[in-house]
This record gives structure tokens, sequence and C-alpha cells, in this order.
């Protein structure tokens, strides 16, 4: 359930666009909804929030001839979330989907249009879906270390979980972050691309050595985790270092994702990015000051590189990474977060980890 605070806004927003549309009705007027178009030709990257920003372009939505329908189901839909948040209740968006089965001629067909009518009322309040009632079908990822997690039952009992009492396993980030409280005395986050070095670093207790929370982001971040590592660094100021594969999609994909936004969802990158994160491995630079095993660049990774470096805003903001994306272009390779086992399977975690967190000159932006 979402916090009773963010319910009364999010409550607020959809009451103050329903008045704005019946007051158009009233003058004799087509009620409308102005949308912000989502997408990167509405969007540039602000250097210093660190972060990408809408222009302001929009889209205006009508009840007219042609766009009775789609208006019909995002009126629908906003009575629907206006339902969820009244009754303290959640719905994942496939079940949406089948809900609306019920709205006779505004029903949806397939459900890809019922999400993007979602992520239009996401944009047009200005709200999270979460905080809409909305949750997906995934949850976020696994996360252990010197955190104490406040969450509550349907009754309003609390639920205390410490993130450093659970044998071998790990708390598994839920899919609505939102009502969740944090108790912390860690000194930052290292957020992890794969599951496997996750396992590593958890099982060698990491996170006790070096007193930082461990997050596994299981490849691009769910929605969940993104907001989750948020807000750990906003509310308890810790820093976010981020330990990916060296290769572009680990660079140009799940980092970025991270740190900046994606382009999929840029009118939420100031409600999910981390602009302060910073990537501490492997960098292209680490494949050859360590020697790593690598393999070669495939014809994707080398348009990836090219086309980060042509035409993302993200890359040509940064120099350091202009630098290191034609470094990899040059070597034609890549290397896996495993392939520091060439070294032993414990040099991640007491030697090259350790080296790296204690030289941010070799950190990427």
């Amino acid at each position: 359930m979402i916090s009773s605070k963010a319910r009364e806004r999010a409550k607020k927003k959809i009451i103050e666009v329903a008045n704005n549309m019946y007051d158009l009705i009233l003058k004799g007027k087509r009620p409308k909804l102005k949308i912000p178009i989502r997408s990167l030709s509405n969007a540039k990257f602000d250097k210093e929030k660190g972060t990408f920003v809408l222009l302001g372009k929009e889209k205006e939505r009508t009840l007219t001839v042609n766009q009775a329908k789609i208006f019909a189901q995002t009126i629908k839909m906003m009575e629907f979330a206006k339902e969820l948040l009244d009754n303290n209740d959640f719905s994942t968006l496939r079940e949406a989907y089948y809900v609306s089965k019920n709205w006779g001629e505004a029903r949806f067909d397939d459900q890809q249009p019922s999400n993007e009518v979602i992520e239009d009322l996401e944009a047009a309040l200005n709200c999270l879906r979460e905080e809409l009632g909305f949750i997906p079908e995934e949850d976020g990822s696994a996360v252990v270390g010197p955190l104490k997690i406040i969450d509550r039952t349907a009754e309003g009992e609390e639920l205390k979980i410490d993130c450093r009492k659970l044998g071998s396993g790990a708390y598994n980030i839920p899919n609505d972050v939102t009502r969740l409280e944090f108790e912390t005395d860690a000194d930052f986050i290292l957020a992890i691309e794969t599951a496997g070095m996750f396992a590593r670093l958890n099982a060698e207790k990491f996170w006790k050595k070096k007193n930082c929370i461990l997050v596994s982001l299981k490849g691009v971040p769910a929605r969940a985790t993104r907001r989750f590592i948020k807000r750990l660094n906003e509310e308890h100021g810790l820093p976010v270092l981020v330990f990916t594969d060296g290769d572009p999609y680990g660079y140009l994909n799940i980092y970025r994702t991270l740190k900046v936004g994606s382009g999929k969802a840029v009118h939420l990158a100031e409600k999910l990015s981390v602009p302060s994160a910073r990537l501490i491995g492997v960098t292209p630079q680490d494949i050859v000051d360590y020697d790593l095993p690598t393999h070669p660049l495939k014809e994707q990774d080398i348009k990836r590189l090219k086309d980060g470096l042509k035409n993302d805003d993200f890359v040509k903001s940064f120099p350091e990474w202009q630098r290191a994306l034609n470094q990899m272009l040059m070597m034609k390779k890549r290397a896996e977060q495993q392939s520091l086992a060439k070294y032993g399977l414990k040099y991640v975690v007491n030697e090259y980890l350790p080296a790296k967190i204690e030289d941010p000159k070799s950190w990427l932006p």
C-alpha cells in the first residue's frame, strides 16, 4: 500500500484534472487532457541536474470522433486509479487490463495499450504509477548489508527487517517501495550488475568488510530497484557506486538507466534516476590495467558504442565517457565481472574492489 500522504497527493491531482475537464464541458467546450510527450525528442540532458529534463512538448487528448475511444479509456483508467486510492488498494498492470473488460466499448483488446494509458496518466498527473495504485508484475532485486527496512502489514502492524540477519539469502525488494522506511549506518551502496557477482560478494560478507549495502541489479534495474536506491541515496545521503561488466550494455543500458533514466520513461527521470552514481568498474582501462580475459566486441556492441558517442547527450556531456567508449572501440574487446576470477575466486573481494573504492580517479561519471 502507498503512504497516506502520497495517496492524498495523487487523489488531489486526479480531482483537479477531472474538475478542469468538467469546467470545459460546462462552458460548452470539448474536455481535454494535456500529456507531456514521453520520448527523447522532448528531452535534453541537463548536466547541472545530472538527468534528462522535458522540453515542454505536449500532446492533447480531446473528446473527438477520432479520439473518442482512447479518451474514454483514459478517463476510465483515471477513475479506476481514484477508486484504488480511495480503497487504499492496488492493481497490477495485468489486472488493470482485465478490469477494463467491464468497460464496454472502452475496453482494451491488448495489454500494451492499457499500459500506455497508465503511462500517459503518470505523465499527465506527474505521479509515479505506483503512487496511483498501479504496480508492475516484476518486483525489484536483492539487497543485503547494514540496513533495516521498516514495512507494515495490511493491518498496520510494523515489521522491521534486518538485512544483516538473513542467513545466506537476501531481502527481496518489493514492487512498491513507497511505503518503506529505512534505518542505516552504511557508508555507501554498491549496485552490482550480475546475480552471480552479488552472490559472491554476499557469501564473502563484503558488505560487512566495507560497511556497505549490496544491491543486485539483475541487468537493467527494475523501477522498484531504482526507486529503492534513489530513496537511500537522497534520504540517507548514501553514495552509489556501480559495478557492471565491461561492455556497452553494462555502460549504456544498465548504468545509464540507473544514473540518468531511460528514454522510454524520460518523463520520470527526476523521480527514478540517481545523478550522483559513479561507475567503478569494470572500466575499459581496467581491462588493460588488470590484463583481464576478454571477448571480442560483437557487431551490435560496436553499433551501440558508435550510437552512444554520436547521439547520446549523456555521453556527449562527459569527456571521460567519450574517452572510455573510444578506448573500447579501439580495443574491440569487452570483459565480464567474473573475468577477475583469473586471479582467484576471492580476488574481487580482497583486492580489486577495495582498490577501486579507494581510488575515485579511476571511476567514470
